[in-house]
């Protein structure tokens, strides 16, 4: 049997998809405000989770069911190309969905719930019979909580020697998953003829791409301000208003991105996401001024 250069199993993998889930890990480890003396091998094993282990599987596990949209939107993929022979983009999917199983099991019930609830929305977001993406509304959402919201909270979990986190926590990590249902619109853009072609409604298939913008700017700026205004509500004045101030960068990004959706969605992705994910930075560290 033909086996796949490992230059192409990395290419399916996509590591530079795995950064939003070990920062979003690594917020919910801030945000818990418990001391990492002690808890260092942990930590690695929660990043290295979050990252290439779902991360990495969920991607796999997408490019083995959309090997034929890939075959119109991005022939260049490993599978569709044919670097990865056979049913090896199956079976790499499912290897890694085991390995991130047991490497949950290292972290404690709740992370360990939290990581299987995060790999099931992964196989359903690509897999029949589910399919979640093939509705914008669904598939978004089940990768916004994968990415985001799940990663936070495994990550304080870890930190809490396995108990569910503060409350204040699981809101910041919803409202924060919530607002990446629009970033995850901003990666539907690029895939407009393949999706039209195969049946798949993604926002700016269902909605247009002028209104998918809208839609999208406004899902990721919602969340924002409703945690700058619970952080002044928490006595976190200045990181809400740290918040308040990256989101209305934010929205001066948008604005050019709104009026050029098709050609600027990549560039907003790029520039206007990293601020996004700062201010979970900036909210992670004004819980754990509250819990320390």
């Amino acid at each position: 049997m033909q086996r796949p250069a490992l230059s192409a199993v990395a290419e399916l993998l996509k590591p530079i998809t795995w950064f939003p889930p070990m920062w979003a890990f690594s917020c919910g480890v801030v945000a818990s405000g418990m001391p990492a003396e002690g808890r260092w091998p942990l930590i690695v094993a929660g990043v290295l989770l979050a990252g290439p282990f779902v991360c990495a599987t969920s991607q796999a596990v997408n490019d083995w069911f959309d090997r034929h949209v890939d075959a119109i939107n991005e022939p260049q993929r490993p599978i569709p190309s044919g670097r990865m022979p056979g049913h090896w983009g199956l079976y790499i999917a499912i290897i890694w969905t085991l390995l991130s199983l047991l490497l949950a099991w290292q972290l404690g019930p709740a992370g360990f719930a939290a990581a299987g609830f995060g790999l099931l929305l992964a196989w359903a977001y690509s897999a029949p019979p589910l399919r979640l993406k093939r509705n914008g509304w669904w598939g978004n959402a089940a990768c916004g909580l994968c990415y985001e919201g799940l990663a936070w909270i495994t990550g304080a979990a870890v930190m809490a020697m396995g108990q569910w986190p503060d409350g204040r926590s699981l809101v910041l990590a919803l409202l924060y998953s919530a607002g990446a249902h629009g970033i995850m619109t901003l990666n539907d853009f690029k895939s407009i003829k393949g999706d039209q072609q195969m049946g798949i409604d993604s926002l700016p298939v269902m909605l247009g791409a002028g209104s998918a913008a809208y839609v999208a700017s406004i899902v990721m700026a919602t969340p924002q301000a409703i945690v700058a205004l619970l952080l002044w509500h928490w006595g976190q004045g200045w990181h809400g208003l740290a918040v308040a101030g990256l989101l209305v960068v934010q929205l001066l990004m948008m604005k050019r991105f709104i009026a050029q959706p098709l050609a600027r969605a990549v560039w907003y992705s790029g520039a206007g996401v990293p601020l996004y994910v700062s201010g979970m930075l900036v909210s992670a560290f004004a819980l754990r001024g509250i819990v320390s």
